[in-house]
């Protein structure tokens, strides 16, 4: 009860008993039934008020998002008002917010929709909703419910790659490959007459039966590509006029390259020094390589998190990492600069077996050195200024 509605019953008690009269006690006990009726049917709507919020919690960069919001009253007395406030954010709604004043009768549902717009990816809350309801006569306090706010996720844009070919040493995959020494016993292309040197298990009998004279099997060559995109999210890695679009570009590229690995039904796994707002300020731990969309999905889910941030540099993250991938991986380095000490840990990884790409991402200064240094080593390099040029990814 509020300090005016308590004044006001003292007032009306002070003059019932002051007057002595019939009329004030009419009015006094008026006055509580309504008041009586008013909590009464404030409590009532409090438990019969639901609302629902259904929309996509994953979508694309660049693809509009419907959220439907349903408001359902489930008592049989009516809601005389209801002011919803649905707050927003301002990367998908344009600094918009949704405000709504409606009634609802007995058992009465209204529908409300709109529409957000993905503009950039990242990880959103929407809501939490108000709503603030009460009776038309206003002598019980108006009540707040609502619902939590929810969380939609925006994945970074992924270009599609035409043409690209990584290196490994991983055989018997699914991989064509050119180099016959992969030669996988799965894929038979045709067969050829016995030489002196093949293996027995080659040789296919049924046809050497027919034509009288030993056929051995011809097969196709082909390779597994394991690959593991080390992310480089350490705001010293990019310049600082620059950053921005260099790291945003960069995450771009390693969606892209982990759709097209993946859609070759091959393995990739992620490792960066970035921040992701659900880790509670800790390191991000490495996602292994692992086949499959349910993979792609976690791939790009940390992807549409991460932000840059002040932290351990990318060589010293390679060289604690890359200690724990196996023989014949491929490893794509992101990242909007190369120094001494990066290339430092690409020979490493060349040392033990790993193969390396290098790539860099935004405006990259020094970058004749930067291809010299890479061709010394033997490290393919691409560098990319903008999205267009990751279409006509073309392996050197």
């Amino acid at each position: 009860m509020s300090a005016e509605i308590l004044l006001l019953f003292l007032l009306l008690v002070i003059a019932a008993a002051l007057l002595n009269g019939g009329f004030a006690f009419t009015v006094l006990y008026l006055f509580l039934g309504i008041y009586v009726v008013s909590v009464f049917w404030v409590g009532r709507m409090a438990r019969n008020l639901s609302c629902k919020r259904s929309y996509e919690t994953r979508v694309f960069c660049g693809e509009e998002i419907p959220v439907r919001l349903e408001i359902e009253n489930r008592g049989w007395l009516p809601v005389p008002w209801l002011y919803l406030q649905e707050s927003l954010p301002s990367e998908l709604a344009a600094g918009l917010g949704l405000k709504r004043l409606l009634s609802l009768g007995p058992h009465g549902r209204q529908v409300i929709t709109y529409t957000l717009h993905a503009y950039k990816r990242g990880y959103y809350s929407l809501g939490p909703l108000a709503a603030r309801f009460g009776e038309p006569v206003g002598l019980s306090d108006w009540r707040e419910a609502g619902m939590p706010a929810g969380q939609i996720t925006v994945y970074p844009r992924i270009v599609p790659i035409t043409d690209l070919q990584l290196p490994s040493r991983s055989p018997l995959g699914t991989l064509r490959h050119h180099q016959p020494i992969f030669a996988d016993p799965t894929r038979v292309r045709g067969k050829r007459p016995y030489v002196a040197g093949d293996s027995l298990r080659h040789i296919d009998w049924k046809t050497s039966a027919g034509s009288g004279s030993l056929q051995v099997k011809q097969f196709e060559p082909s390779i597994a590509l394991q690959t593991v995109l080390f992310l480089d999210l350490n705001r010293n890695g990019y310049p600082r006029r620059h950053g921005i679009d260099a790291s945003e570009l960069s995450i771009v590229i390693a969606a892209s390259l982990a759709n097209w690995v993946i859609t070759k039904k091959q393995s990739v796994g992620l490792v960066t020094n970035g921040s992701d707002p659900l880790s509670g300020g800790h390191s991000i731990p490495p996602l292994p390589a692992r086949k499959g969309k349910a993979q792609l999905i976690q791939v790009l889910d940390l992807l549409a998190r991460l932000q840059c941030a002040d932290s351990t540099p990318l060589a010293e993250l390679i060289g604690r990492e890359s200690a724990n991938l196996p023989w014949g991986t491929t490893v794509a380095v992101i990242t909007g600069q190369a120094n001494e000490a990066l290339f430092d840990q690409i020979f490493q990884m060349k040392r033990h077996g790993l193969q390396v790409v290098l790539i860099l991402a935004g405006r990259v200064t020094g970058l004749q050195h930067i291809r010299q240094q890479a061709e010394r080593f033997g490290v393919p390099l691409h560098a990319f200024a903008s999205e267009k040029s990751i279409e006509i990814w073309r392996s050197k």
